[in-house]
């Protein structure tokens, strides 16, 4: 318990509440055991001048005055593209001129080589760029500039730690991006607590908001991650922000997917593909055929769908094995990529609307290739995996099929089914599994055999029985 005059407070990891006191229950997210113990910053004087005016508010003329909204003129949002293709598509069209950007992943997933890459591009063009390192040396970054590419006049490098030395160059030099990596090696001055301490990783990006809002700025920060796949640090962090990327994918593999958590420019269901080599990250511009590459064909339990990644179609492929009895107490369910509890609902569905007995059985779910996908979309094509792998009847390796599955085994409908039925039609399959009241709508597409399901009964029956 912190004493009278402590020169400490407790701060909410999940909101960013403080208290002088610790509390087992944050009373403004009320989230349990969030509260850590950090130093209390230093006074940002804040408090009364000479003058007897509060600090902060000089004459009145220089105060900041309220406007009229119909006095607002718009004048579009300026971007500015990264030079990669699917980096700017995630970030809904490129980087908005004053947007502040926080950048999040594994170490060594490629978030410092992403975005030196996209400070190349920038410098090339004839833009200036600041890149503010706290983590590498200034040899250890040239290493890895050269293997990247030529870099334009305008890339400066800073080796540093102190946020008010970079701040300074930034008010200096102008640049029209910054890139701060990371945000937790940095040490704002007006705050008395070590690098990457709660305290510490929010001031200081509070003060690189300041400068991205105020000069016009586009500002990218690199953050660390926990043990949990979250930013480290305090989740306000994320609030404070424009835009949150992560990086996923398979550390031992060459994949890699950038994904927007939040972008208040854009959507947050646009995805970028890129593979790891030699020279960085490359981009993947048919990831449905990535996806897809090492297929196995003809075998049970496996099965190709489609999902819609913001504006992109998505090939992907479900892998399901069950087996006819557990060897446990109770039957085992795994997921990986899907959600776990869904699994056991088609499973329940499955066992009461077509009478399969899979209440003693294992079952395992996999969606190849890393991705992890959240639309019920990929119902029908999980529900035909796991009845292909127990009844071991494969399913034709042409077809794909997709569609939400209801509680009474109906097929329900599902959004821009053209458009997922050409992205299949265009890598080789010949045959769509889609739910009927989409069939209903679609226009007249050749080359491809169109199968309508109202229920899970029509499909088996028209599929492996």
């Amino acid at each position: 318990m912190a004493r009278s005059g402590s020169q400490t407070i407790y701060f909410c990891k999940n909101c960013g509440h403080e208290s002088a006191k610790w509390l087992g229950q944050c009373p403004m997210c009320h989230e349990w055991n969030t509260m850590t113990e950090a130093p209390k910053p230093l006074s940002s004087g804040r408090g009364r001048t000479s003058g007897g005016r509060p600090a902060g508010i000089g004459h009145p003329n220089d105060m900041p005055k309220a406007v009229r909204l119909e006095d607002i003129e718009l004048t579009g949002e300026q971007r500015l593209s990264s030079g990669i293709g699917e980096f700017d598509r995630v970030l809904g069209g490129g980087i908005v001129t004053g947007s502040l950007v926080l950048v999040g992943g594994d170490p060594g997933i490629g978030k410092s080589t992403i975005l030196l890459q996209a400070a190349r591009a920038i410098s090339n063009i004839g833009k200036t760029v600041l890149y503010v390192s706290g983590e590498e040396s200034e040899k250890q970054i040239k290493m890895r500039a050269q293997r990247i590419g030529e870099f334009g006049a305008g890339f400066l490098l800073l080796c540093d730690t102190l946020l008010d030395n970079a701040i300074s160059i930034i008010e200096e030099t102008k640049p029209d991006l910054v890139v701060i990596d990371s945000i937790q090696t940095m040490t704002n001055t007006g705050v008395e607590s070590s690098a990457g301490s709660v305290t510490q990783v929010r001031e200081s990006t509070a003060a690189l908001m300041r400068v991205a809002k105020g000069q016009g700025i586009s500002i990218f920060i690199v953050g660390h991650v926990t043990k949990e796949g979250s930013v480290a640090g305090p989740k306000v962090l994320e609030h404070m922000v424009d835009t949150v990327l992560y990086f996923e994918g398979d550390l031992q593999g060459s994949y890699r997917i950038l994904r927007a958590v939040k972008n208040r420019f854009g959507s947050t269901n646009e995805i970028g593909v890129f593979e790891m080599s030699q020279e960085g990250l490359r981009e993947v511009e048919n990831p449905s055929e990535y996806m897809l590459s090492g297929r196995a064909t003809g075998s049970s339990g496996n099965i190709v769908t489609c999902v819609m990644e913001g504006t992109r179609p998505l090939l992907i492929e479900i892998q399901a094995l069950v087996t006819d009895n557990t060897n446990f107490s109770y039957p085992k369910r795994q997921a990986t990529g899907y959600d776990f509890n869904r699994v056991s609902l088609l499973m329940a569905v499955l066992e009461k609307r077509i009478g399969m007995r899979l209440s003693m059985s294992d079952a395992y779910v996999n969606i190849a290739g890393g991705i992890r996908v959240s639309e019920p979309s990929v119902d029908l094509a999980v529900a035909i995996a796991i009845v292909s792998s127990f009844k071991g009847i494969p399913a034709d390796k042409d077809m794909i099929a997709f569609g939400e599955v209801g509680l009474s085994g109906e097929i329900r409908a599902v959004s821009m089914c053209e458009r997922r039925i050409n992205e299949a039609k265009k890598l080789g399959f010949t045959r769509a599994v889609v739910p009927k009241a989409n069939h209903r709508s679609l226009g007249d597409i050749k080359g491809i055999e169109i199968t309508e399901a109202s229920s899970l009964e029509d499909v088996m029956s028209q599929i492996l029985f």
